[in-house]
């Protein structure tokens, strides 16, 4: 009998010399229309086009690449994809890498480092052009593996003076301390931290304790944060100091559940209770009342990671393999009332 899905179940993926007989073109210049179009004239990339939608050709990569030694591939690892604070820096490498020619592959390692260091052997083995990693990477096995692959690599969103080759981002713990300053500046002395329990967040809170020379009380939620689990870090801080005046939280994410849970207990914000978040989330500036957030320009830090990886792709020499892009407090009504006359 027959199998009316053994046609295209067994059928073979269409070969370049299909495309080429198809749009009525030599092997060579089929070739050259989609691995180097400058070569070629417009009309007759369009007719290869056509014909590639035509046959369903899928260019083979890998075999280009073993010849140029390029795969046109990123590799990018996040701890969490849904985390707000990332995804600029996400869009900002998709955006940069496809103006260059070059696809970003996307992996998560869930805050979790032995998932992270498989995650990067499995990236390392496809060869790509460059990796770029949120955060630094902690195991000197897998810092070691990636210095010896010869890949360029970009730490991103932590800041260090050895990186294994090249890092964009900014000092967590001067975050700490910023925002440890802000809060003495007025003036409040019942202070809490909700923070998730990843390496960068615990940093901002060293910084901010180290700032105010004594200890706060802290709940301390796994990370990624969310907003159930910032009502949840509030509950518990009220338990522990039932007169908080301000809450410095980890992520906007977790500020939003901080306020939320405020508000259903009946405290005013910011008179009863001032509240900053930290990530610059885009939902921050709309919430009622904003929140005040250290504003990270995590769009800049995926597109000079792009800049580095493409130098070293074209063998230039990079200048400067560290770029700290700093941060800023951007103050808003959780923690300044808004002035009656402008309400």
């Amino acid at each position: 009998m027959h199998d009316q899905n053994s046609d295209s179940v067994n059928s073979k993926p269409a070969r370049l010399r299909e495309v080429a007989e198809a749009a009525g073109v030599s092997l060579i210049t089929a070739s050259r229309a989609l691995s180097n179009p400058s070569l070629v004239s417009a009309a007759t990339i369009a007719r290869v086009q056509q014909a590639v939608e035509l046959t369903g050709y899928i260019p083979n990569l890998l075999a280009g690449g073993l010849k140029s030694k390029r795969s046109l591939m990123v590799a990018g690892l996040v701890p969490a994809i849904s985390v707000a604070q990332f995804l600029p820096t996400v869009q900002a490498l998709t955006s940069a890498l496809d103006d260059a020619g070059y696809q970003l592959i996307l992996g998560q390692s869930g805050y979790d480092h032995a998932r992270e260091g498989a995650l990067l052997d499995t990236m390392m083995s496809r060869r790509p052009d460059g990796i770029v990693v949120t955060g630094l990477v902690h195991s000197p096995a897998a810092r070691e593996r990636l210095r010896r692959s010869g890949i360029p690599v970009v730490e991103t969103w932590d800041l260090n003076d050895r990186p294994i080759d090249m890092l964009v981002g900014f000092s967590h713990q001067k975050v700490g301390e910023a925002v440890a300053e802000y809060f003495l500046s007025k003036g409040w002395k019942k202070l809490g931290i909700a923070t998730g329990d990843d390496h960068r967040a615990m940093l901002r809170r060293k910084g901010f304790v180290a700032t105010l020379g004594r200890d706060v009380p802290t709940a301390i939620v796994p990370a990624p944060s969310s907003m159930a689990l910032g009502r949840l870090a509030f509950a518990e801080l009220l338990d522990k100091e039932p007169g908080l005046q301000a809450v410095c939280c980890s992520s906007d994410t977790l500020a939003q559940g901080v306020q939320i849970e405020a508000q259903s207990r009946g405290l005013r914000i910011p008179q009863d209770l001032a509240i900053c978040g930290f990530g610059g989330a885009e939902f921050a500036a709309h919430m009622q009342p904003s929140l005040t957030t250290v504003q990270i320009d995590g769009a800049e830090i995926g597109r000079l990671a792009v800049r580095l990886i493409l130098q070293r792709c074209r063998g230039e020499k990079v200048e400067h393999p560290i770029i700290d892009v700093g941060f800023q407090i951007v103050e808003r009504h959780s923690t300044v009332a808004p002035d009656p006359a402008h309400r």
